[in-house]
This record gives C-alpha cells, structure tokens and sequence, in this order.
C-alpha cells in the first residue's frame, strides 16, 4: 500500500462538508486516497512537510480547448468578439495534426497543474478531413504522462457555411463518422468508477456548427453508452440572433427540444439565460461552466452567477480555451471571478470561498463526480500546496478559505498531489522533461503558424 504523509501545514482547507479549515493539521493518503484529516501526525512511505503552506482541495476545470495553446495572444484577433475571432481562427486551426494535439495538451495540461489543478476538462472539437483520427488518442497520451485527472469530450461540427453554419466546410464531419468516432473512445478509455483518471462525454461543439441530427442523435447514444453531454450555448449575442432566425427559438428551448436537459448535461458560459431559463435549468440540474476571464477578454457579458447559486443551477469555474484567456490557469480564474462579481453584484456576489467551492466541489458536481473536489476520508488524495510564508503575504493571511479570491496567488505550487502521487514539486512537473518538452512544443507551434 503506497501512501504519502502530509504534515504541519499552517491551514488545510477542506471544503468539506462542514467546511472545515483546520491549523497545524495533518493529513494521510493511502492507494490513492485520503484515509485521515486530523491533528495528528501519521506514518507513510513519503513525508511532505508543509510547514507555512496552505493546502486546498485539486481545484476541477470544467471546460477547455487544448489545442488553443498554440494560438494565444496572436494580434490579430485582440479586439474581436466570439464570431470574427472563431472565423479568423479557423483559418489556422484547420492546420492541427496530431504533434499539434500532443504538445499544447502537455503544455496546457501543465500549466494548469503547475497551478493546482488536477482534473483537466477538454472540449476537442476541430478535426481536419485528414489526420485527424488519432487527435483525442493523443491527449489521452499526454495527460497520462503529466499524471492529471483528464475528463475528455468527443467535441464535433457538422454544419458548415454552405449549410449556414459558422466553419468552414473542410472541418465539419458527418454524423456517423461523428457517432462512430464517439463510441470507440467511450468504449476504449471511459472509466466511470469512483477515482477514474480517464472519462469520455459527447460535445458537439454548438447550435451555430452543429445539425439538429447530430444533437438529439448524440444524446440517445451517450445514455446508451451512460456517460454525459456538453456543449456552448447562450456564449453570445450573435448566437441568441442565429438561433432566432435560423432556427425559429432561443437557444436553451432548441437545446431542450433536441433532448439537452437533465443532471447528466452541462453547458458552457451561458450568459444569456433568462429568468425563466434560468429557473428551469435548476430545476433539471443542468450544469454551467462558468468562463468568467474568457467571457471578458471576448466581451461576451457576464455570466449570472449569483441568480444561478441561489436558484440551485449546478455550477462549475473553467478557464475555456487557451486563446481567449489566454492561460491555462484555474488559480487565477477564481481571483478573477471574484473581482468581476463584486464589480457587477456588490453585496451580492459570492465570497472567495464560495468560488473556492465553485472551483472544487462544484466542478466536480458539473462533471458528474463526488470522489474529487474536497479533502475528506474515502475521497481522492488531489490536492495543492501553496507556500505562504513570505513577505508579499504578509496580512493577507487570515481567511484561508477565501484567499484565493480575495487576494489571489500569482506562483506556481509548492506541490500539487494527484491520487496520492506527487506531480508538481517545487513548481516542477515531475511526469515529463520538462525542459525538453518546452523546446519541443515551441518549435511545434512555430511549425504550425507557418504552415498557416
């Protein structure tokens, strides 16, 4: 039995189900899992003294686009909002191949761990007519390397401009070879018991790129196949417009008529519900990764957070695609929600601590799990460590739980624990070369951006 002692730590922050914040306390992981939360030290093959740290739970990115990695801060595309930009964009992305796919993942995935977090959510959803067929294999690939939870999505288009849709034509696909495609990576690296590393959802990408076909097509086969669905939707203006006139409705009422609604459902930004929208995805239990850096730097809006928390909506924190945040860190994004909801809500936004638990427990909720997202026995041994005995902490100490929000961290982790293994130390990924793979996923997207 492996198991990895923690100890000393100036606060651990549970957010359990008491949430709890315990000083000088210890904690115990055994094959994977948290076995003791106490004052008392205990014994392990390997001792992590986190004396002067804070830990806090793996926080849970619940949506993402790797691939984006390798076109962050182009000038070209700063000022433009979600249309343009994807138009602009897709001019690029129909270059990807699979070393592409491979070295952002690493270099995503990374950063995010790198900053604590240990379950990475991606939407993969552009595949060139050629190349292509191995793009989510690869993925799988990297994030085993790196040793992070990786919660992938079979990502699609199926409508392209000369049927009104959004994509060029050259990177949409049919419906069967979508739904073929989807069910070989259920089949192959789906794992729905408790403490999974790998797991599998059906995500075509949005009502703008996608037919009415391959939506309700994609929602009979995930529950044959039992895993989720996800998608984009109420991101924008211009896509509430498209949905009017191309489609007849509102997007969430298209959505609910193609079988989109229910606890097993999750939906990216959703910015534009409203109030009756909003009332009937709480009651369904339909999910919302909130985007909040993404949903600025686009000028999308702001995602209505406090009316979501006190109807019941199921919400998680993401930092959506490398190219319109353009990080991969979740670290920040829970400093950044902060800020913007206290901008927009004053009283009524939520505390640091709230978006703390948005990032944890929430996003796992969003992602279907309740093993992950808190530090509390029989759940996964994830977590990070953050050094806080130094001087630009000084007085910013005295609330652990809504440090993150309210003052945020602006380094790597001392260490970031993924089921009991140690994959971050010293602000060092410990799966991968790191220096080598930095060389390597430069000179790949250089190659990349030449190409287009």
């Amino acid at each position: 039995m492996a198991s990895l002692s923690i100890r000393n730590a100036r606060a651990i922050v549970t957010v359990d189900d008491a949430d709890r914040v315990l000083t000088n306390g210890n904690l115990l992981i055994e094959d994977g899992v948290i076995t003791y939360v106490g004052p008392e030290e205990q014994p392990a093959d390997r001792v992590l003294d986190a004396r002067g740290c804070f830990i806090y739970p793996g926080l849970v990115n619940t949506h993402h686009h790797l691939y984006q990695t390798f076109t962050r801060n182009l000038p070209q595309v700063q000022k433009m909002e979600l249309f343009p930009w994807l138009v602009t964009l897709y001019e690029i992305w129909r270059g990807l191949d699979e070393d592409c796919i491979y070295y952002s993942s690493l270099t995503g995935m990374g950063e995010l761990l790198r900053y604590g977090c240990t379950t990475c959510m991606d939407h993969h959803y552009v595949f060139p007519k050629t190349g292509s067929e191995g793009f989510i294999d690869r993925q799988f690939q990297a994030a085993a390397e790196l040793g992070v939870r990786f919660h992938a999505t079979r990502g699609s288009m199926s409508r392209g401009k000369s049927d009104g849709g959004l994509p060029p034509d050259d990177l949409v696909q049919s419906v069967d070879v979508i739904l073929e495609d989807s069910r070989r990576l259920v089949e192959r690296y789906h794992n729905p018991e408790p403490f999974s590393m790998a797991q599998v959802s059906l995500a075509p990408c949005s009502p703008f790129s996608v037919t009415t076909d391959l939506l309700k097509e994609s929602a009979v086969l995930a529950r044959q196949l039992g895993v989720r669905l996800h998608t984009h939707l109420c991101e924008t203006k211009d896509e509430e417009r498209f949905c009017l006139e191309v489609l007849g409705k509102r997007p969430l009422e298209y959505m609910a008529d193609c079988g989109w609604l229910g606890s097993d459902v999750w939906y990216a930004h959703g910015i534009h519900f409203n109030d009756d929208e909003l009332r009937l995805l709480a009651e369904t239990k339909t999910g919302v990764a909130h985007c909040p850096v993404s949903n600025m730097k686009l000028a999308s809006g702001v995602c209505r957070i406090p009316d979501m928390l006190k109807l019941g909506v199921p919400v998680g924190l993401a930092v959506d695609g490398s190219a319109s945040n353009d990080c991969s860190n979740l670290l920040a994004e829970i400093r950044a929600a902060y800020l913007l909801h206290r901008l927009t809500y004053s009283t009524d936004a939520p505390t640091g601590y709230e978006l703390l638990k948005m990032a944890t427990r929430g996003s796992a909720a969003v992602l279907g799990r309740d093993d992950i997202g808190q530090l509390a026995v029989g759940k996964a041994g994830d977590l990070f460590l953050l050094d806080v005995d130094s001087i630009d902490q000084v007085g910013a100490l005295l609330d652990p739980g809504c440090f993150l929000g309210t003052v945020g961290y602006a380094r790597p982790c001392k260490a970031v624990v993924v089921g009991g293994r140690v994959v971050v130390e010293d602000g060092r990924l410990m799966g991968i070369d790191e220096p080598t793979v930095r060389e390597q996923a430069q000179r790949c997207m250089e190659q990349f951006l030449e190409r287009a």
